[in-house]
């Protein structure tokens, strides 16, 4: 840009245009226009508005002109006023072959997609069974044998008593085992209640809705 251009460097330093042809070297800079002048015996000397400069790397002062242009519009002992006209209708004629861009912003639905951790409940039930269970146990008892022999003092010996007269009953205790049942809890077995993560794909579907451009031409 030629307002960044320290012009007073840009003296006896070299002058090209957009192509990179030779303009030849900068004699002065004053009023707004460059004075370059090329050739040693028949020189061309060229009037160019500042605003043409597109750049100087310290050795060159770059135009944004042709040497067509250079050639036909710019030479010197034209009118400065014709020059000018030039030099602005040459701005015109750039500004309308750049392409004119717009930004048209496009907007979409994305879905976003979170996990929510929820509380359930699994019910472990403990029941009753009642099962019948048989259990062998052994048990004594006494029973009463009768034995006949002979007494012990020897046969013929004489009885205190007499016989008896009539039906008597003698009682002899005798002993049995008679079975009782208790029931006694006991830990039989445990059960163990583990949980462990299990992970599953689900499929979430939505309507989204996105934004398109076209064109539509007005008769």
């Amino acid at each position: 840009m030629s307002s960044d251009i320290d012009w007073s460097d840009t003296i006896k330093k070299e002058a090209e245009g957009i192509n990179g042809e030779d303009f030849g070297e900068v004699q002065e800079v004053s009023n707004g226009f460059v004075l370059v002048q090329r050739g040693i015996i028949n020189k061309d000397r060229f009037l160019i508005p500042q605003e043409l400069a597109e750049s100087y790397d310290g050795d060159i002062v770059r135009f944004r002109i042709s040497e067509d242009e250079v050639l036909s519009k710019y030479r010197e002992g034209a009118d400065l006023e014709a020059a000018q006209t030039n030099s602005e209708q040459t701005d015109r004629t750039q500004e309308t072959a750049q392409n004119v861009e717009e930004a048209i912003s496009l907007t979409e639905e994305r879905l976003d997609v979170s996990k929510d951790v929820q509380e359930d409940q699994v019910q472990i039930t403990k029941e009753p069974v009642t099962e019948t269970k048989t259990i062998e146990i052994p048990v004594t008892h006494e029973e009463v044998s009768i034995e006949r022999r002979p007494p012990s003092g020897g046969e013929g010996q004489v009885s205190s008593e007499g016989p008896v007269t009539s039906t008597q009953e003698i009682s002899i205790p005798v002993k049995k085992e008679e079975v009782e049942v208790t029931k006694t809890p006991y830990v039989k077995e445990e059960v163990i209640v583990n949980k462990k993560p299990v992970t599953e794909t689900r499929e979430v579907t939505e309507e989204v809705t996105s934004e398109r451009v076209s064109t539509e031409e007005s008769s």
